[in-house]
């Protein structure tokens, strides 16, 4: 069978997923009485409520007499490490541009992985039925970063291929009115440009596993392109991760990817894209082979985590009343599931006590974690996220990223200022129409507690993107720390009408009525720079005179909703967010007010004394 293997990438939110379903309706993978949900591949719940792909997912579908496997790859630089390693499964890509917005900071770093994998981009100019679109000046930034990036000069020379994957449309001209339906312009174009997977039939087994999935049922899946022999359930084939290191194994299941479907197989043939369970040690950049003929492999870099929190079990006084795991041993064993299949995930339990350090790729790859375990009924409590510090030849250094903001023009001195304060040093700017991009390079703690800050500040016109840079000497002055102080609660009980509409007055509110609050939760905002304990559960005193307002309804002000990463932003070091199925709730590491007044008198003291 003709094969092409190749990988979609792109932007956030560029159209990868969108371009899939178009090749799924175009190829007739789905038969006609069959439904194709948009984004078919974003199969997990916070996938398609976020909008974004979080985990990489493989597919396949057949064009005329050949069947080309489909790897569509997150587009969020968080889960950039999986980018990486799959251009090791592929021997071509797509590579996504909107057509309005042009190249962003994700499509470099996604064109760089390919180029040095020496993996040949076809680029696929989306959206051009966008208003505004652009399509030439997109074609001409690619080229633009094609040659910043080094490309050799046959793959300036491009081809390139305009779609509308909303529409299901494609075309060899920038001219939007030949478009047609289907996406036989482009499936033509793989097949000329991409080459077929280099590989030896009749020589032993040989596949790296690029990618792995966890069942508990058969332990650890590795997930790759067999470059040389075919292999079948029942073979006994050797897991090297050094020459004198091995371990022989029996395949126990193959799988291969069909639509939307991971379909179980008896054999795999050269060059395809395949799932193997059988080794619970299995591991990414593994060299699987034939016994006794072992090959080294270039090693795959798995990217190490750039930022760390602490995970705990639920110590407030509502623990329980939620979930149904909350104790210790179980909180382990799913962190153990999880690391298994996330290779870029660690964690580690400080000794004697019921707290992980939990490390990874940045504040949504933990997010999404911590969401996903809510949405299973875990209960727990988490830290404020801090950068992992790095030893460079005796040096401290710190994760630094690339930045890149579109506001429009009256926002610009705001966010610069703040940006300023956070150890940013501005790289380049630009404006036009009336927006101005902002390119930075900053501390990725000057990020923490900044995405939430820059939403208010652009009223929800601000465009954000950032992606990991490197390394440096770690920036002098503390960043990352919120610079406001919070209303925290001194008593336990529902909220009352009569308590908030007081308590208000000094900021904004978190909580509505009704809201079930304990001593040491943080109920809302201060309008200073220090904390302040309120009474949010008092009651109206209660009279024998009748009073003239006494039917009047309370009008109370709309609290700010909070939402899980606006709750991770927020929180500084000596807060925790607690986590259950049905809330999340801020609160202080010290519950007690006494006790925290005390530690906060120490900590001021230590200060003043430095």
């Amino acid at each position: 069978m003709k094969m092409r293997n190749i990988a979609i990438i792109a932007h956030v939110d560029h159209g990868k997923t969108t371009l899939v379903n178009s090749l799924f309706s175009s190829s007739g993978a789905f038969r006609a009485n069959e439904t194709l949900v948009d984004r078919a591949m974003d199969s997990l719940a916070q996938e398609r409520e976020r909008g974004i792909t979080i985990l990489a997912k493989t597919t396949s579908v057949m064009y005329k007499d050949t069947k080309i496997n489909i790897v569509d790859t997150p587009g969020h630089a968080d889960f950039g490490g999986e980018v990486e390693r799959i251009m090791h499964m592929v021997d071509g890509c797509l590579l996504l541009v909107d057509a309005f917005e042009g190249t962003m900071p994700q499509t470099r770093f996604v064109l760089k992985n390919a180029l040095e994998n020496h993996i040949k981009p076809i680029v696929v100019i989306n959206k051009v039925d966008r208003p505004n679109a652009n399509p030439a000046k997109a074609v001409d930034e690619v080229l633009e970063l094609l040659i910043a990036l080094g490309a050799p000069e046959d793959l300036l020379d491009f081809p390139i291929v305009y779609t509308s994957a909303l529409n299901g449309t494609s075309s060899l001209s920038d001219d939007i009115s030949t478009q047609t339906k289907g996406m036989d312009a482009l499936f033509e174009t793989i097949l000329r440009e991409i080459p077929e997977p280099q590989c030896d039939p009749d020589a032993p087994f040989l596949l790296q596993p690029a990618l792995v999935d966890y069942n508990e049922f058969v332990g650890r899946i590795g997930i790759g392109t067999i470059r040389a022999g075919k292999i079948r359930v029942g073979d006994t084939i050797s897991d090297y991760t050094s020459p004198e290191e091995s371990r022989d194994f029996k395949v126990m299941k193959l799988y291969t990817f069909q639509g939307l479907r991971r379909v179980e197989v008896d054999e795999v043939q050269c060059g395809d894209i395949c799932a193997i369970a059988g080794n619970n040690a299995l591991n990414v950049g593994d060299t699987l082979c034939a016994p006794n003929t072992y090959r080294q492999m270039e090693t795959l870099r798995v990217d190490e985590p750039t930022l760390e929190m602490e995970f705990g079990t639920n110590s407030s006084p509502l623990r329980g009343q939620d979930g149904k795991f909350v104790t210790a041993r179980v909180i382990e064993d799913r962190l153990y599931a999880e690391v298994q299949r996330d290779v870029s995930l660690r964690y580690s339990r400080i000794p004697n006590t019921e707290t992980w350090i939990v490390a990874g790729r940045g504040e949504l790859h933990l997010s999404v974690l911590i969401e996903t375990m809510r949405r299973e009924g875990y209960e727990l409590e988490v830290s404020k996220p801090h950068v992992i510090i790095k030893e460079i030849d005796g040096v401290k250094c710190e994760p630094y990223e690339d930045l890149q903001i579109d506001v429009p023009d009256e926002f610009v001195g705001d966010i610069m200022e703040t940006l300023g304060s956070r150890g940013a040093i501005m790289d380049d700017m630009y404006a036009a129409n009336g927006q101005t991009r902002l390119t930075y390079v900053i501390p990725s703690r000057g990020l923490l507690g900044f995405i939430n800050n820059f939403l208010t500040l652009t009223k929800g016109y601000g465009i954000i993107n950032h992606t990991f840079k490197e390394y440096r000497p770690m920036y002098a002055h503390s960043v990352g720390e919120r610079n406001i102080g919070v209303l925290v609660s001194v008593d336990k009980g529902p909220a009352t009408p009569y308590s908030i509409e007081k308590v208000e007055e000094h900021g904004t509110m978190f909580i509505t009525p009704g809201t079930v609050c304990y001593e040491g939760m943080i109920v809302g905002e201060h309008r200073y720079p220090v904390d302040l304990s309120v009474n949010v559960t008092a009651a109206k005193p209660q009279t024998n005179v009748r009073s003239s307002n006494k039917d009047q309804t309370v009008v109370l002000k709309s609290p700010r909703k909070m939402t899980l990463e606006a709750c991770l932003d927020y929180i500084n070091s000596d807060e925790l967010v607690e986590i259950t199925p049905t809330a999340f709730r801020m609160r202080k590491k010290i519950l007690s007010t006494p006790d925290r007044k005390k530690w906060e008198a120490k900590q001021r003291a230590l200060a003043e004394n430095k």
